[in-house]
């Protein structure tokens, strides 16, 4: 069995029993960065094996941990933060999976675009999730796409890139929308920034420093 195994996105607290009791029992787990979840499996006394499974190298290491899944081991996989396989790796092992009728389980538990959405306080009856925006190349065409939505949108976005992704909305989509800026969500300085999108960039253009994990909701 692969177990997908959702881990807090910043208070420890927000990880479930049955995660715990999974990770104990595998006997593989497969981490992002086994430096990062070094920490979070130390917290909760987990002592299991882990291998490092992410963008870069899960292309070669899949056949590898396909056939370890087909002598009968159990695996659990999981991200630096929140629920593999979206915006992280995962994706190519679920469908491999499948593809060599191997069973999957995937835990509920931790993400960051669900509490950012019901947070803002726009409209999540219906909702389109971005992740994150291309960089360079495609990203004026995701944004003339994203125009088109008459719904609620959610982006994920770095700290360093904020203000100017903002500014991208607001060319593309229009200067009266209105957005909420989540950031740092479960930690010690959760901060909703939510208005009309020119006071929430100038707001955020005027600190010296933006910091943290940032989720932003598009009404």
């Amino acid at each position: 069995m692969l177990y997908l195994v959702p881990t807090p996105i910043g208070n420890l607290k927000d990880i479930t029993f049955r995660a715990v009791e999974i990770l104990k029992e595998v006997e593989v787990v497969l981490c992002e960065d086994t430096r990062v979840s070094g920490k979070l499996l130390k917290h909760f006394g987990i002592e299991t094996r882990t291998f490092s499974f992410h963008a870069h190298n899960e292309h070669s290491q899949l056949e590898k941990w396909i056939n370890v899944l087909k002598e009968g081991q159990n695996i659990a996989q999981i991200s630096d933060a929140g629920t593999p396989g979206l915006s992280d790796p995962g994706f190519l092992l679920v469908r491999a999976c499948y593809e060599n009728d191997i069973k999957v389980s995937c835990l509920p538990g931790p993400n960051a675009a669900i509490p950012a959405l019901v947070m803002s306080g726009f409209p999540c009856d219906r909702f389109y999730f971005e992740g994150f925006l291309p960089q360079k190349k495609g990203r004026q065409t995701r944004l003339k796409y994203l125009a088109k939505m008459d719904c609620t949108i959610v982006l994920y976005e770095s700290p360093h890139r904020i203000v100017k992704c903002l500014n991208q909305i607001k060319e593309h989509l229009g200067d009266h929308k209105q957005v909420a800026v989540c950031r740092e969500l479960t930690k010690l300085h959760e901060e909703v920034l939510r208005g009309p999108i020119q006071n929430v960039i100038d707001e955020l253009a005027s600190r010296n420093s933006i910091k943290g994990e940032i989720v932003l909701v598009i009404n």
